[in-house]
Formats: C-alpha cells, sequence, structure tokens
C-alpha cells in the first residue's frame, strides 16, 4: 500500500485518513466476527436449554424420572452437548407419539362405548377425542384402560341383556301369533335379525323400550290366558250340561289344555293367538244358543243331580211337585235360564255342603244297619238246628256266626255313639237330623228301648222255660217218662222268614219300629231297615206273617244252649 501510495504520490493527510479508514474497516469486521460467534453460541446454548426442557418436559409427560444413556451432569463443548441430547430426544419423541397413539385408540373405544351406552353415537359423522399429552403416563394410560375394560364388562351385559329381552320377546310374539320383526324393529331397528350382534343397540333408552315391550307383551299374555281360561271353563260346562260327544270336545283340546296353567306354563306358539280366542268365543256363542233351546232338559238334569244328592244322603225331598214347579217356571218365560241354572248351582252347592256334613253320621247308619243285618242273620242261624251238621258250607256259615257276634257285640257303643253325634250336630245346626223323613234320634231311641224290651222278654222267655223243664223233670219222677217227638215253636225251621230281610213288614209310620220288635223274635229281620223303607211308603199298611206269643229271638248264648236242650230234651205238650 505504501509503494502504491509512493507510485501515486498521495500525500500524508490522506494516507493518514486511509490508514485510519482501513484500520476502522478491519475493526468493523473483528466486531462483526465476533458478533457472529457469539450469536452463535447464543443460540447454541439456547438450543441446548431447549432441548433439556423439551427432555425434561417429555420425561414428565411420559412419566419417566430419567433417560437410560444420558449423563445427570452435561461434560464436553456445547455442540457435544447438544449431540448427546439430541438422541434422546429423538426417541423420547418416537415414544411420545406412540403412546399418544395408545392413548387415542383407548379413548377412541371409550368414547365409542360410551355413545353406544347413551345411545348418542353418531356413525357417520365420528368425533376424535382429544388426547392430554402432557399426561402419558402409564398410570394415566392403566387408568384409562381399566376404564375400558369396565365398559367392556358393562356392554357384554347390556347386549346379554338385550338378547334375553329380544328372545323373550320372540317368545312371547310366537305364543301371541304376533309379528315379531314389526314388534322388535319398533323398540330399534338394530335389534332385527338381519344386524349382527355386536351393532345391536344397548343404549339405556333401548333397554327401556324393550322392558316396557316384553311388560306389554306378558300382560297381553296374561289377559288372553284368563279370557281363553274363561271360555275353556265356559266350553267344559256347556259340554257337561248338554252330554257333547268327545268327537266335538277333542276339536277344542288345544283351548281346554291350558284350563288350569300357569302364565309361564303357556309356551305353545300360537296357543294364545287372536284367531284361537275368537274361535273359542264363536264355539261358547254357539253353545250357548243351542244351551237356551235345551234350558228345560238341562233345568231337569240338575233337579235329577240335586235329587240324586238328596237321595244319597236320605234327606227327604218331594221330586214331583219340584219339577212340577220348574216346568211351570220355564213354560211362563218369567224366569232368565241363565239365572234359573244358577239357582239351581247354588241348591246343588248347598246341598251337597249339607250331605258332607251327614256324611260321618251317614256312615255311622250304615254300620249301624248292617250290624243290625247280621244280628238278624245270627239270630236266624242260631234257630237252625242243623247248622252243626257237616254239609257243604257249614264251615263258612261258622266264621260268618263268628264276625257276626263280634259285630253284634259292638252294636250298643256303635249306638251311643251314634246318638252322640247326632245331637252334637242337631245342636250345632238347631235342627233335627231326618233320615228319609223320619227324625233319626227318634228311631235310636225306639230302637233302644225296644232293645231292652226284647232283652226283658227273653229273660221271661228262659225262666218259663226253666219252669217248664222243672215240671217235667216232676210229672217223669211221678208218672215215668214218656215219649213226646214234639219240638218246641221256637226251634222250627220255617216258623218265619229268612235272615235276609225278604219279607219285609209293612206298618203305620208311627208304629213301625215297635210292632217289628215285638216280631223279630219270629223273623229273624231287624226292624232298623223296615222302618226306613216303612217311612217312604206312608202309611200304608203291608201284610206281615205273625208268630207265636212265646216265639221270641234270643241272644247267641241263649240259643245256642236252647238248641242244644232242644235236641236232648223234649218239650211238654
Amino acid at each position: 500500500m505504501q509503494q502504491i501510495w509512493d507510485e501515486v504520490g498521495e500525500n500524508d493527510a490522506e494516507r493518514d485518513r486511509m490508514l485510519l479508514q482501513l484500520e476502522q474497516d478491519c475493526l468493523d469486521v473483528y466486531k462483526r466476527k465476533v458478533d457472529q460467534a457469539t450469536r452463535s453460541r447464543a443460540r447454541l446454548l439456547q438450543t441446548l436449554a431447549d432441548s433439556r426442557a423439551e427432555l425434561t418436559n417429555l420425561l414428565s409427560a411420559l412419566g419417566e424420572h430419567s433417560f437410560q444413556g444420558l449423563p445427570e451432569k452435561p461434560t464436553g463443548t456445547l455442540k457435544e452437548q447438544l449431540a448427546a441430547i439430541t438422541p434422546a430426544l429423538e426417541q423420547l419423541w418416537q415414544q411420545k407419539e406412540e403412546r399418544i397413539k395408545q392413548f387415542l385408540d383407548v379413548q377412541v373405544q371409550i368414547q365409542r362405548i360410551c355413545g353406544e351406552i347413551s345411545g348418542k353415537l353418531q356413525l357417520n359423522e365420528p368425533t376424535t377425542p382429544k388426547v392430554d399429552d402432557q399426561d402419558l403416563s402409564l398410570k394415566k394410560f392403566d387408568e384409562f384402560h381399566l376404564h375400558f375394560q369396565e365398559l367392556q364388562r358393562e356392554k357384554s351385559d347390556r347386549l346379554h341383556k338385550v338378547l334375553d329381552y329380544v328372545n323373550t320377546v320372540r317368545d312371547l310374539c310366537a305364543v301371541l301369533g304376533m309379528d315379531f320383526f314389526n314388534i322388535i324393529t319398533e323398540v330399534h331397528p338394530s335389534l332385527g335379525d338381519s344386524v349382527g350382534i355386536q351393532s345391536k343397540s344397548i343404549s339405556n333408552d333401548t333397554l327401556a323400550r324393550l322392558a316396557r315391550t316384553v311388560q306389554s307383551l306378558k300382560e297381553e299374555k296374561k289377559q288372553r290366558l284368563q279370557k281363553l281360561q274363561e271360555l275353556a271353563t265356559s266350553l267344559t260346562e256347556l259340554w257337561n250340561l248338554m252330554d257333547t260327544p268327545m268327537e266335538e270336545q277333542n276339536l277344542f283340546d288345544h283351548v281346554t289344555c291350558n284350563i288350569s296353567a300357569s302364565v309361564d306354563e303357556v309356551t305353545v306358539p300360537g296357543a294364545l293367538a287372536i284367531d284361537i280366542i275368537e274361535q273359542a268365543e264363536v264355539e261358547v256363542e254357539r253353545l250357548d244358543q243351542l244351551k237356551a233351546s235345551k234350558m228345560k232338559e238341562l233345568v231337569l238334569k240338575k233337579q235329577l243331580e240335586l235329587e240324586e244328592i238328596y237321595r244319597r244322603a236320605h234327606m227327604e225331598v218331594d221330586s214331583e211337585s219340584a219339577q212340577e214347579k220348574l216346568i211351570a217356571l220355564i213354560d211362563s218365560g218369567n224366569v232368565d235360564p241363565s239365572e234359573l241354572l244358577a239357582s239351581m248351582d247354588d241348591q246343588i252347592s248347598k246341598a251337597k255342603e249339607e250331605a258332607f256334613s251327614r256324611k260321618e253320621i251317614m256312615e255311622k247308619v250304615e254300620k249301624w244297619m248292617s250290624a243290625c243285618e247280621e244280628e238278624s242273620w245270627l239270630e236266624d242261624y242260631s234257630r237252625d238246628d242243623n247248622r252243626y251238621n257237616s254239609s257243604r258250607g257249614a264251615h263258612i256259615n261258622l266264621k260268618r256266626a263268628e264276625r257276626a257276634r263280634v259285630i253284634v257285640n259292638k252294636i250298643p257303643a256303635l249306638v251311643d255313639s251314634l246318638i252322640a253325634k247326632t245331637r252334637a250336630w242337631e245342636e250345632e245346626r238347631s235342627t233335627t237330623f231326618l233320615y228319609d223323613g223320619v227324625p233319626l234320634l227318634a228311631m235310636l231311641d225306639e230302637y233302644t228301648m225296644l232293645r231292652h224290651e226284647r232283652e226283658d222278654e227273653k229273660r221271661r222267655l228262659r225262666d218259663q222255660k226253666r219252669f217248664h223243664e222243672q215240671l217235667t223233670t216232676e210229672q217223669e219222677s211221678l208218672f215215668g217218662s214218656r215219649p213226646s217227638p214234639n219240638r218246641p215253636h221256637s226251634s222250627k225251621k220255617g216258623a218265619g222268614p229268612r235272615a235276609n230281610g225278604s219279607s219285609s213288614s209293612g206298618t203305620p209310620l208311627n208304629r213301625r219300629l215297635s210292632l217289628g220288635v215285638q216280631q223279630s223274635g219270629a223273623n229273624g229281620v231287624t226292624p232298623v231297615r223296615q222302618g226306613m223303607s216303612a217311612s217312604k211308603e206312608g202309611k200304608r199298611e203291608l201284610s206281615r206273617p205273625v208268630a207265636p206269643v212265646n216265639y221270641v229271638a234270643l241272644s247267641k248264648e241263649d240259643s245256642v244252649s236252647q238248641a242244644s236242650e232242644n235236641e236232648s230234651t223234649p218239650s211238654t205238650p
């Protein structure tokens, strides 16, 4: 520069100015370089600080306390420190992105299940949930995942509940004969069979509507079953009234088979369909019309049933006048046939109650009558002189005689028990117990009194017999014995009717028992059955053979002893 200036001829002032300018320019360049280096160092420091802050944030977001392989205290130059932290940042960023994706997936699942439960899920416009990138820790992810599992269980439970409701609706619709597809799609279109199970609605509203639908169908089933059972009951009653053939009844087996079934027991498809109920209604209406045309026959049938109840219970009833009154009522047309039948049913029900209250007493009356018949047979058997002969069937009669003696010995206790029960019955109902129109207590009292009289008569005859025997002995001692082929009249086999009671006595009603007991020794027939038959005959007289005065039935011991004595000792003329 000096050589150039010498050649040019620059003066010193210009040279000084130029040197000063050159010096200033060099100083400016140096300053720029220093500033540039300073700024570069500052950027490196800022970058390093930002990287460290970012590393801290990433570790905090991921829930990590430190990064493996990164020294706790930085060493080396700034570029070396930055080069050491950059790979860690890249790895943490990658881990963060993966964690965000995991959070997003689980939150999408949670959002979808919540939408399915709430019923607000928009399939056409799905919304992406917002992920909090400041908290991507595993603890937070586990919380989301646990919540997701709970929602999955709830969804599964709801789905099972929906399927149970759907199956219940299907079964109810089958029994009621209703269109299942229309009913179930009205609840929600996704509940049809064409939609997959996982796509079915499980919302609260769907469950509530399904519950209401099931309840409505169950109520409808209950009402239809009740109506069908009423129709079946009416059909059965009408069939019984009109003696409908079994062929016609079998046509409605599908109706009557559920007459006593509960709601849960009816599961046959179409069992409660509308057309089945309408068919039963038409048949009941037809039978009602037929019943109206046969009302007289039905009423008389009810009357016969009532009379049969009275007859079995031995209660008196005037059947002829009752039938005449019923026919007159029906012919007059002043009474409703249904009310008349209902009245007859009430009478039958009351008659059954009355017969049931008399049942125990009637059973004892039958035992008493049977015992009296056995007593009559035993007396007749005891008068048979040939009863001990080895004839055919003699051992059978001996066994029967033993049984008859046991039964006859129980008659007094049986009569006392019957009197006590009859009096208790009369006191309870404040009315007289009648047997075929005759007071039972009067019959029992008269029978007891006559039985005592008969026992007294037997004792008198025994004393008379002993007197005759003593007189015969004295005559034999004075005049010697003489043959006497005659037998006492009481031992003759044909003196009276047999023990079967075939020749019944017909006496006036107020004397039927007393006269029968007076003659019971002659024919061996107990007057109880005769009195019952006489009560039905009124005051008509019937002929009856009369035995000798001294021909009276003896007890089993007296009869046996008398028969043996008659065989060994002849009677006096």
